[in-house]
């Protein structure tokens, strides 16, 4: 017999306010399948505001309480059964962040989880990686957000360890990231990686996933690391109004696009590897994942 159910995820980040909605196949005698159905994406960058000003501005929670009425009405429309909203860095260093998602809880009746970096790093790898990876091979997992990072190694097809670092792409864009925290992660990436004679990266993030597609690579192939500096020697070439107009980047795309690539090169670099995967999941993917196997509180609609 065959079940289908509409499972839905918040992720509101640094850079972006995302809502993936998923349809959850259930067949007798077979693993679910989890097919995506729905993504929204909402430019709200919250994190311009908590980086610089330490809190969320009365603009910016005015269009968090837009969109988040926006994405109940579209949970309903869909009839979501289940849902987690999850907030990261932003909210999480903001003096106000509690505030807002009391007022979210308020006027959208969604419940915001405010999760921290190692968290968000445990959900982000709990995404199926399966059907990417080979068990034989080891990875560095690297989700590149706006506010902070998140480093997993994979090994054997299972995470064994995970790690998250306040150098984002929006940090960086706003020159809040020191040599030391550089230093830090250099450190880290090197001696976990150090006693593996090869290891890939598997990259996540809306900036890797947009190289991804520019490059015209099939699905399920690496980038190399040659091309990617060459791709991010091509878009520092031009000016961010130039990535706009001649690139075809989104406003909010072509300025952290840049800092994206320094952490991605940065981590191939350190930990030798030449050759990342993009297989286009992340922290949504991770939050509809743990819902469905009860690894995680979830809301009702």
């Amino acid at each position: 017999m065959l079940s289908v159910k509409k499972y839905a995820a918040i992720d509101i980040g640094s850079n972006a306010v995302r809502l993936l909605i998923a349809n959850v196949i259930e067949e007798e005698g077979k693993p679910a399948v989890f097919k995506k159905n729905s993504l929204v994406r909402v430019p709200i960058r919250l994190g311009a505001d908590v980086f610089v000003n330490k809190e969320i501005s009365p603009e910016n929670t005015e269009r968090m309480l837009d969109t988040m009425l926006a994405f109940k009405l579209l949970m309903k429309s869909h009839k979501v059964v289940k849902y987690k909203a999850c907030a990261t860095s932003a909210m999480r260093e903001s003096a106000n962040g509690k505030e807002v998602a009391d007022l979210v809880l308020k006027h959208a009746d969604i419940s915001i989880d405010i999760i921290d970096g190692e968290e968000e790093a445990i959900i982000i790898a709990a995404t199926d990686l399966n059907k990417f990876i080979n068990p034989n091979k080891v990875y560095l997992y690297v989700d590149v957000g706006g506010g902070s990072t998140e480093f997993s190694i994979i090994k054997g097809g299972k995470r064994i360890l995970s790690r998250s670092f306040k150098i984002g792409t929006v940090r960086l864009l706003n020159n809040m990231v020191s040599d030391n925290a550089w230093k830090e992660l250099e450190a880290w990436i090197k001696l976990h990686t150090q006693h593996y004679d090869k290891i890939n990266l598997i990259g996540s993030g809306g900036n890797i996933n947009k190289i991804f597609k520019i490059s015209g690579v099939p699905i399920g192939k690496p980038l190399t690391y040659f091309y990617l500096t060459t791709y991010n020697n091509t878009l520092n070439s031009y000016t961010y109004e130039e990535r706009i107009t001649e690139l075809g980047l989104n406003q909010d795309r072509a300025d952290v696009i840049i800092h994206a690539m320094r952490i991605y090169l940065s981590a191939m670099k350190w930990s030798s590897a030449k050759y990342i995967y993009v297989p286009k999941i992340g922290l949504a993917d991770g939050i509809i994942k743990s819902i469905y196997h009860d690894t995680v509180s979830s809301n009702t609609q």
